[in-house]
């Protein structure tokens, strides 16, 4: 049976030839990205020998390069992720609300990722924060996870944030736990006209302190004057703002969030084939009714288009608002139940076992692939370190 492609393949065979023709416009980022996915799982980064205890089995496991951009890295982060979050799971439905940004200014946020990301975390989560806080609507203290995706099904470029928030909150005296409506959270369009209100002002203040940098096409937005035509051009059209279908407790959200919480731009299980100089690769066209359909690719476009969704070091893409956020976040969760538990909201009955079950399916295990039994380590090499004798079977 052939080895599965992966993204990494594609680096190795076409990134040296990708860094020559690009070498003027190559970032420091997507340079050390670049480099840790082909070295990723190589004897170049070190690692170890496992062997079992019960059938003698015997495998070489390489090192991982834990860069956030590898698709092999993530799914190790994603379960301790996880792991931290399942004790902070309620009773309660969850919602998936998504703020999207139009295609001027995703251009502007391309050439100024730091800048605009922030400015997209705060806004969306002042809205959904703002709104739900007002009386008319459901007039409480919410917690909310935001996690920031740059892609589309086709690796464009389309930034955009997932926020999953509880089905209700603490009310503002702090003595009742305050429900959403069954199968509502908060209207979309209220939060559509907000968030743009709030980017814009935000992106406005950013141009004045002379924090936005244009560069190429957008140049000519360094003129007060242009810049203040896009803006009333962006004001008049329609931020698209949606909230999916609420889930049901805890197993499913908890399910749900390793879904999209470290998820890169493209998994290496949707990696059709590598022909010459051509990639396909899967992805669904929700125009047409979420139809799969295969793209095909030049290698160093595709290459191109996958470095578009680097990002800023240091640049945290998942974060806690509301009643999660971290300075308060275990107080108020404490708050949370105990206002829940005197409510006797009993409709929902997905504890903390359930939870726990769904975590265990998604932990952590070194199984022999034989028997099934406990892997134990025999040996360790370090990066730049030649491997032991390779008298076992190499796995990785």
């Amino acid at each position: 049976m052939p080895a599965r492609l992966e993204v990494a393949d594609i680096f190795r065979r076409h990134g040296g030839a990708y860094r020559q023709v690009h070498d003027g416009h190559l970032g420091r980022v997507e340079r050390r990205v670049m480099s840790a996915i082909e070295l990723c799982r190589t004897a170049e980064l070190g690692g170890h020998v496992e062997g079992c205890r019960s059938c003698g089995t015997i495998r070489v496991a390489y090192n991982s390069c834990r860069n956030r951009h590898c698709p092999k890295c993530q799914g190790k982060a994603c379960r301790d992720w996880l792991a931290a979050r399942q004790a902070e799971l309620l009773p309660v439905p969850y919602f998936h609300v998504v703020f999207t940004l139009p295609a001027e200014v995703a251009a502007i946020a391309f050439q100024n990722k730091t800048v605009l990301y922030t400015i997209l975390f705060k806004a969306a989560a002042e809205t959904l924060r703002t709104i739900a806080a007002d009386p008319r609507h459901l007039g409480a203290e919410i917690g909310l996870i935001a996690v920031l995706h740059s892609w589309g099904q086709t690796l464009t470029y389309h930034p955009h944030l997932h926020c999953i928030v509880q089905g209700g909150g603490i009310s503002s005296d702090c003595t009742r736990w305050m429900s959403c409506r069954p199968g509502f959270f908060l209207p979309v369009r209220v939060l559509s006209r907000l968030f743009r209100r709030l980017f814009l002002e935000a992106l406005r203040t950013s141009f004045d302190a002379g924090i936005l940098k244009f560069f190429g096409d957008l140049a000519g937005l360094t003129e007060p004057a242009a810049f203040t035509r896009l803006l009333a051009k962006v004001r008049h059209l329609d931020w698209v703002v949606y909230a999916k279908p609420p889930f049901g407790g805890p197993e499913q959200v908890l399910s749900y969030l390793g879904r999209y919480t470290h998820r890169v731009a493209i998994a290496n299980s949707r990696l059709v084939g590598m022909d010459d100089d051509r990639v396909a690769f899967r992805w669904r066209d929700y125009r047409h009714g979420g139809r799969t359909k295969v793209m095909t690719l030049d290698a160093h476009e595709f290459i191109r288009r996958f470095l578009l969704h680097t990002l800023p070091d240091g640049f945290h893409r998942i974060r806690h608002y509301g009643f999660l956020a971290n300075g308060h976040r275990a107080p108020k969760l404490g708050l949370c139940r105990r206002l829940l538990a005197s409510q006797q909201q009993n409709n929902l009955k997905p504890s903390a076992e359930s939870a726990a079950v769904a975590a265990a399916r998604l932990a952590l295990t070194h199984r022999c692939p034989c028997c099934g039994g406990a892997m134990i380590t025999l040996a360790t090499w370090r990066c730049g370190q030649a491997p032991p004798n390779p008298f076992w079977n190499d796995t990785s």
